[in-house]
């Protein structure tokens, strides 16, 4: 029997994709690259991705189609090529390739600021000149949206070198994603682990970050697998631990950093970061009340000689700043504006210290 493109062609019209229900001629999932030597037959299938669910099982259904209509001695089983329209998404360790340098923004325990810190040591980072993005991983806590008046914005998706990528939304200097884009804000996020690694992970591979030359991550408070999804899924440079001065949270900020120094995550640690380390009144700015204790937060680093790389003060502002959608990083020239850009100096002087340490052709250039 002779085999024509036309008998396949014919055959593959009674295959039906589940995504749209019409067949794969009319839906235009043929390409026009049938190959017939003999009895050997061989053809690519266009899908709009390139991690379609319904690939395996459309292959399968077409070649069980050939066979059935135009005959058992035809050769198609392992000859059905699946392509894309759109890109493969890089490999984990090819990720964010215009990104010189991506910082975890960790806490032992919620309550110590964290994201606040985050926020404001992204704006300040930016008031430096540097490009920055922050990436909101408290998943089932997202507050960046509100620290940074974006709790309205839905980013859009834009075509970048044949991929539909999402586009972070942007203010202040910084960009920003956040699973709090696409959940309703009033509403809990009831997700299983593996969920919210899944949602990180498309967050990072799937966004239009472009060249950027500090990336900061704000993972949720204490250890978890979220954690190690990061630290698998990106090169990171290093992290920083907040923590205030009391010793509940000095215990946690501990266990937070053994589990970046651990064998299973391997993280430098840039070092750690006392918040409301001691409470300042707006009318007598030069007064410090130690409420949590008094340098509990020095005093860890130096146990485990970690770079201290700030004390920042509780002022009315901070909250009110987080609050409005208005950090106060945006006034380098207050009290707690000063407190953050000095931060922002030293986290930067540490990447460049740990820079320095490696061999030249580990290292990555840096802007200032």
């Amino acid at each position: 029997m002779a085999i024509y493109p036309k008998l396949i062609e014919e055959a593959l019209s009674k295959v039906r994709y589940p995504g749209t229900g019409k067949d794969l001629v009319s839906a235009g999932m043929v390409e026009d690259d049938i190959r017939i030597d003999g009895n050997k037959v061989s053809f690519s299938l266009l899908f709009e991705k390139p991690n379609d669910p319904f690939i395996k099982s459309v292959v399968k259904a077409a070649e069980t189609a050939i066979l059935t209509y135009v005959g058992p001695e035809v050769e198609i089983k392992g000859n059905i090529r699946a392509v894309s329209k759109q890109a493969p998404r890089p490999e984990p360790d090819k990720l964010l390739p215009q990104v010189k340098h991506i910082i975890a923004v960790s806490s032992g325990k919620g309550g110590v600021g964290k994201s606040t810190v985050a926020a404001n040591l992204a704006v300040a980072l930016a008031g430096l000149g540097y490009q920055v993005g922050l990436l909101d991983a408290d998943i089932f806590g997202p507050s960046q949206p509100k620290m940074f008046r974006v709790e309205e914005a839905r980013p859009t998706m834009v075509e970048v070198g044949g991929r539909e990528l999402i586009e972070p939304a942007e203010n202040y200097g910084v960009k920003l994603l956040s699973i709090g884009f696409f959940v309703n804000k009033e509403d809990a996020v009831l997700w299983r682990g593996a969920m919210a690694s899944n949602a990180l992970k498309q967050l990072i591979a799937d966004a239009n970050w472009g060249e950027l030359d500090y990336f900061l991550i704000d993972l949720p408070p204490g250890t978890s697998d979220i954690h190690l999804t990061m630290v698998q899924t990106l090169a990171i440079t290093g992290a920083v631990v907040v923590t205030t001065p009391q010793e509940v949270a000095l215990a946690d900020a501990r266990k937070g950093i053994s589990m970046f120094q651990s064998d299973k995550i391997n993280v430098p640690v840039l070092g750690l970061i006392e918040n409301m380390a001691w409470f300042t009144p707006a009318e007598l700015p030069q007064n410090k009340y130690y409420l949590f204790g008094k340098e509990g937060g020095k005093r860890l680093a130096e146990e485990l000689q970690v770079p201290l790389l700030g004390q920042i003060p509780i002022v009315q502002s901070i909250c009110e700043g987080g609050d409005n959608g208005a950090p106060v990083a945006l006034n380098p020239d207050s009290i707690t504006g000063q407190a953050f850009r000095s931060l922002a100096e030293a986290v930067t002087l540490q990447i460049q210290k740990r820079e320095e340490e490696l061999p030249p052709t580990a290292r990555v250039q840096i802007k200032g």
